[in-house]
């Protein structure tokens, strides 16, 4: 018998999926073997024992002992292989020689060698480990009613320490059975894939839809499509340029209305700032103190922005922080060579030990100096807030952060909060939240295979800002403005506010006339004469080219199609004008059905080889949008999915360095440009001093964040 078990327990090839059913007694193993048997149409392995363990009481009354596990494991097995013959593409095993060694070892504090290796030597594509939050069911040959919990963690545990592939299924049987085949077809589909089984139990743990990776696998292989451009969004043609006068009348419209809206600021504020401080990173790590001047290496590195830090570093906001911990840590400080006090001002600003500003969120480093204080973004941010995202005396502001920073975020808060409210008068609610693992994306290395880490588990990546539209998509406000962390100044406030407060008066403007248009079609009022004013608005006000073809379709068709355009979430973006910062722009583009849109394009999404294109790209007039005022209801007061409205094929394919070795990652379409693609869009020139991000610390020494 043992030799037979052994003979057995080996795997063979099969092309049939086999499913273990794992768990304690009376949680529901046969009720879902069954079930997913008649859903597919095939066979289900019964359990050996029951039958065997009857027969046994039966005849003597004795129950089960020590000596029964091999003739139940040689049993099982044996009806294993015999079902397995009759399958049709999945086998469902109601019990397994795992369960036989666990009961084995919980029931008698041991297991026979011969059980054990066969045991873990048979292998199944998946365990579905059966929850005990199902009621107990008494039998004849169950026993074990107390203590529940601890003997399922003893299963658990078992699968974990022999590294089997398995997924915990609690809830109700129809709860069960429906969450076991969504996840037996993506398993089927990531076999076909070329994922194992442990691969699928990583991505399944790790929430990103199969559909996604597939997707991710397929631009890696081929390529994204490259934008189309057709013409840079200019003054005039895309970009709508308006007056001071202009700008305080659309103030006035968000004014008068804002009572009757939810308003909220949301502030993209994740991850580390240390691409601020990544020349001084390289500093540190290259120079030689005993052996180099310092400037020295900046002749060697032709390193200027390490000698625009060091001529501007009494200027920095945080100088006399960092100078008087120097103080402490050195009594001698002043007669230190200058190079050695530079240093040492960088060391402690960056030093773990110490400042780490590198590691901490830009969010919470001091930006600006003001006579009573050093104030942070995120106080900046606050009193924004509650200058033009404030109605009835109410604002709404939100962050998505890192989960390890949070507590930074509230700490701060907490300290500033009650006096900018006593100050403004006006309560500011603040709530967070995280980029969601579901949003990470699969890395792979340069044959476009999935790249692992040291222990063999695929490794994904953060999806990047794009991921954020998850984020937005949960937020239940009317008017959501949109602002980086790091765009924030010291002076002008009132000005910044009158820009900021216009936008969302555009917004409103237009919104009410999108959703007066949108209740017109519903109600088939004057369908002719509603269809030639929506064009004429289209056209002249969104900057919507209609298609050709549109001309040829019925009236009905053409409300049909008027009305898909309309129905969609409302951007206004402020634009500054181009003075040489990275980024993207905004531009005319080309799709694949041949429709040209306004669309913000990253240079990344350009091919530069292409000399029309690239001198397209090089002709932009203005930077990416700075401020977003969106509105995210229709007509109806209901929340847009605008996960809806993404362009899933203006994504990025970047490489990194990761574990010392090269490797390919995709990003999602970016926050402002693809995840906003199909959007209803309006681009309105601003003045310059709305723009003044923090990309580098030395940023800090321009005119907008010093003080006046």
């Amino acid at each position: 018998m043992e030799e037979n078990l052994r003979q057995f327990s080996k795997n063979g090839t099969t092309e049939i999926i086999k499913i273990a059913l794992f768990g304690p007694e009376s949680t529901g193993k046969t009720t879902l073997a069954k079930g997913l048997s008649e859903y597919y149409k095939t066979e289900w392995v019964p359990e050996f024992a029951r039958d065997y363990l009857q027969v046994k009481w039966d005849e003597t009354q004795d129950i089960c002992s020590i000596d029964d596990m091999l003739p139940i494991a040689y049993g099982q097995t044996k009806l294993e292989n015999e079902h397995l013959l009759l399958a049709n593409k999945y086998l469902f095993c109601d019990t397994n020689l795992m369960l036989t060694k666990v009961f084995s070892e919980i029931y008698y504090n041991y297991c026979d060698p011969i059980l054990e290796q066969a045991a873990l030597a048979h292998e199944y594509d998946l365990f579905f480990l059966t929850d005990v939050d199902v009621p107990w069911e008494k039998d004849d040959l169950r026993d074990m009613a107390e203590n529940r919990e601890s003997v399922f963690a003893v299963f658990k545990q078992s699968l974990i320490d022999n590294k089997k592939p398995f997924i915990t299924l609690s809830g109700d049987k129809n709860r069960r059975l429906s969450k076991a085949i969504s996840i037996l077809n993506d398993l089927t589909e990531a076999k076909k894939v070329g994922f194992s089984s442990i691969d699928f139990v990583q991505i399944y743990e790790h929430g990103v839809p199969l559909e996604n990776i597939k997707q991710q696998l397929g631009f890696f292989r081929n390529g994204i499509a490259t934008s189309n451009l057709v013409a840079p969004a200019t003054l005039f043609n895309g970009i709508f340029k308006l007056s001071e006068s202009d700008f305080k009348e659309k103030a006035a419209i968000f004014d008068k209305t804002k009572s009757d809206l939810k308003l909220e600021k949301f502030v993209p504020a994740s991850g580390a700032a240390s691409r601020m401080f990544k020349f001084l990173i390289a500093f540190l790590k290259d120079f030689d103190i005993e052996n180099e001047t310092i400037n020295a290496y900046i002749n060697r590195k032709k390193d200027t922005e390490l000698s625009i830090f060091i001529v501007g570093l009494e200027k920095f906001p945080f100088f006399k922080l960092i100078d008087k911990k120097l103080r402490e840590e050195f009594p001698d400080f002043d007669a230190l060579d200058r190079d050695y006090k530079n240093y040492y001002f960088i060391k402690l600003l960056l030093a773990k030990d110490y400042f780490d500003f590198a590691s901490k969120p830009k969010g919470v480093l001091p930006f600006h100096k003001y006579k009573t204080h050093i104030a942070t973004a995120l106080e900046e941010h606050l009193y924004e807030c509650a200058y033009y995202c404030s109605s009835n005396n109410n604002s709404h502001l939100h962050f998505t952060v890192s989960e390890v920073h949070q507590n930074q975020f509230e700490s701060i808060i907490d300290a500033i909060k009650d006096p900018i409210e006593k100050q403004s008068e006006t309560t500011i609610s603040v709530s967070y939240s995280y980029q969601n693992k579901n949003t990470d994306t699969l890395s792979v290395d340069f044959e476009n295979k999935p790249f692992r880490d040291e222990n063999g588990r695929l490794f994904f990546r953060p999806g990047g800002h794009g991921a954020l539209i998850d984020n937005l998509n949960n937020q239940d406000a009317d008017i959501v403005f949109i602002k980086n962390i790091d765009n924030v100044i010291q002076n002008n406030i009132q000005k910044i506010t009158l820009y900021k407060k216009a936008l969302a008066g555009i917004l409103i403007e237009v919104q009410q006339q999108v959703f007066n248009y949108l209740r017109a079609i519903d109600t088939n009022e004057n369908q002719q004469e509603t269809s030639d004013n929506i064009l004429l608005f289209l056209t002249e006000k969104l900057n919507i080219r209609i298609p050709e073809d549109f001309c040829k379709l019925s009236l009905e068709n053409k409300m049909i199609r008027l009305r898909a355009i309309l129905n969609k979430p409302i951007r206004v973006c402020g634009m500054v004008k181009n003075e040489g910062e990275p980024g993207g722009g905004p531009f005319w583009v080309r799709d694949e059905k041949d429709s040209v849109s306004l669309q913000i394009v990253e240079s990344s999404q350009v091919d530069l080889s292409n000399e029309s294109q690239k001198k397209i790209l090089d002709s932009a007039t203005h930077f990416n949008p700075v401020d977003l005022v969106c509105g995210l209801k229709n007509y109806k007061k209901e929340k847009f999915n605008l996960t809806q409205f993404v362009d899933h094929n203006s994504g990025f394919i970047v490489e990194k360095n990761t574990l010392g070795r090269a490797i390919k990652s995709y990003e999602l379409p970016g926050l402002w440009n693809g995840a906003m693609a199909n959007w209803l869009t309006l681009f309105v020139q601003v003045p310059l001093i709305t723009f003044n991000p923090v990309k580098s610390v030395n940023d800090l020494l321009k005119s907008a964040h010093q003080p006046q």
